[in-house]
């Protein structure tokens, strides 16, 4: 009788399309993952790591609060640049050194969920149950109320800065109105031709409240939680030109700091998962199909366990869109380059880096507030530790649904990760019990030509890049495996090239 001869079972670019944990895992694309942590897609469609943090502020100013709650970066019309944080209930200015703001007289803060927005080379602050502050004309440390002849500004949870004005809502007791400043003149609220719009006779289905305000192609857009409303001429409030443009029902957003512009786009989380703005405009119907929907039912869980508030971040250069739930440890990263087929952006998650809130910083990437303080996202390490980047396959029969498969070698390719040590974990048929074997690449190997390389030795392109081969000698059977890589991230980048599996093809089940 001959001898069966080994087949190769690819898994090329293995987590291309993310995570998706709500369709069937039979028959499931092998380019999703079941799990992909702390990692991202790379521009080459790679599953890599997530850089880590850099730790930027060094004094303790936050003794045992949750942390950096917000932070903003604002840069003045002389080009003096100023990062406020706030934390501890207090608001500093700085970045290696946080530095306390000078406060109103009296003036107590109770909580840190601001809203800071710049305008006409001042900075407002806005939290719901709080007076307004804003920074004293010409002195970015010193902050006062932000109150017109004995008045103070509308107490709001919300602010935007848009057609010359502030707009404020979602204030305690009217969450229903938006209010908007003198033009040109963020304190005054109560003359010139300050306003508000009472929405209550606007919203289509019934009773609804304002979470958050965002201006997009010259329309002022105004997000209930179960409702959006879009009105036209936000420049002339004066005039019969600011009209109701559009109302969408049935969409709305539930988090003030999950709506992130992203040039083109306006992203939001909604009880319905994360939200695309134009895909909704452009729909018109339900039920409306959302970004997240891969990975919609653990999102909207997490949504309902957070029990702070929810944050955003949009990265330009980096082409993902970050949403964290701070209590829980969990950060969603969602690759904006390019929706999948079914309309959804590519999904992984981020976890032990705990990020509470963020900023873009124009000089330097983005900042993240953490519980110690401010970080800089970049690096591969989180702080000084090192942390786990995880990818498993869901179970895959490649196309073969009726023959045993008997797995003998895996053979992984990664860009990367040299002298760094790994996990290699298989089982079969949907069990949870997975086998285990460790294994590394050489510290150092032979550079070789483009393309060339020793096996089991590191290659290094003209561009400074490594590429590694490792292999494993496996054992067991089933119809399909499910594969995993982990990979303690240690100050060097890791992606997963293709992962080849050496297989005999058994008896028909």
């Amino acid at each position: 009788m001959s001898q069966q001869r080994l087949q190769n079972l690819a898994i090329s670019a293995p987590a291309f399309f993310g995570i998706n944990t709500e369709e069937s895992p039979v028959g499931m694309n092998p380019n999703f993952a079941d799990i992909a942590d702390n990692c991202v897609i790379d521009k080459q469609g790679r599953i890599g790591a997530r850089e880590g943090w850099i730790e930027v502020s060094t004094n303790d100013v936050l003794e045992s609060s949750r942390g950096i709650e917000t932070v903003f970066e604002f840069t003045a019309f002389d080009g003096t640049v100023v990062v406020y944080s706030a934390g501890n209930n207090k608001i500093f200015t700085g970045t290696t050194t946080l530095t306390e703001v000078d406060l109103p007289e009296n003036y107590t803060i109770t909580a840190n969920n601001w809203k800071i927005v710049s305008f006409n080379n001042r900075v407002y602050f806005f939290q719901s149950g709080q007076v307004p502050l804003v920074t004293e004309v010409g002195d970015f440390t010193d902050l006062e109320l932000v109150v017109t002849g004995g008045t103070p500004a509308p107490s709001g949870n919300e602010v935007l800065a848009a057609f010359g004005r502030l707009w404020v809502a979602d204030v305690v007791g009217n969450n229903y109105t938006v209010y908007w400043s003198d033009l040109l003149d963020g304190t005054d609220f109560n003359g010139g031709s300050s306003g508000s719009l009472d929405l209550t006779s606007v919203w289509t289905n019934g009773y609804d409240e304002v979470v958050a305000l965002t201006e997009h192609n010259g329309f002022l857009l105004i997000f209930g939680k179960h409702s959006i409303v879009i009105y036209q001429g936000g420049d002339t409030v004066t005039t019969v030109d600011f009209r109701l443009s559009d109302t969408i029902e049935g969409v709305g957003c539930i988090a003030r700091d999950s709506v992130q512009a992203t040039g083109n786009d306006i992203i939001f989380l909604s009880d319905r998962g994360l939200m695309s703005l134009g895909r909704i405009i452009q729909e018109k119907s339900l039920p409306m199909r959302d970004v997240s929907a891969n990975v919609r039912t653990d999102l909207l869980n997490a949504v309902k366990s957070e029990i702070f508030p929810i944050h955003s971040h949009y990265s330009a250069f980096d082409a993902f869109y970050l949403l964290t739930f701070p209590s829980l440890g969990i950060t969603y990263c969602f690759d904006v380059r390019a929706p999948l087929e079914n309309g959804s952006f590519r999904t992984t998650t981020w976890s032990g880096m705990n990020p509470i809130s963020f900023t873009n910083i124009a000089a330097d990437g983005f900042y993240i507030g953490l519980e110690d303080g401010l970080a800089k996202y970049g690096g591969y390490l989180d702080g000084t530790a090192p942390y786990v980047m995880s990818y498993f396959s869901n179970p895959i029969d490649w196309g073969n649904t009726s023959n045993l498969k008997f797995l003998k070698k895996f053979n992984v390719t990664v860009i990367g990760g040299q002298a760094a040590s790994y996990t290699l974990s298989w089982s079969y048929d949907y069990n949870n019990n997975y086998n285990k074997q460790a294994f590394s690449f050489a510290s150092s190997g032979t550079t070789a030509e483009y393309n060339i390389s020793e096996y089991n030795t590191s290659a290094e392109y003209s561009g400074g890049i490594f590429v590694n081969k490792g292999s494993v000698h496996t054992n067991g059977s089933g119809v399909s495996a499910s594969v995993g890589i982990e990979s303690t991230i240690n100050d060097e980048p890791f992606s997963i090239q293709t992962i080849d599996i050496h297989a005999l093809l058994g008896r028909l089940i």
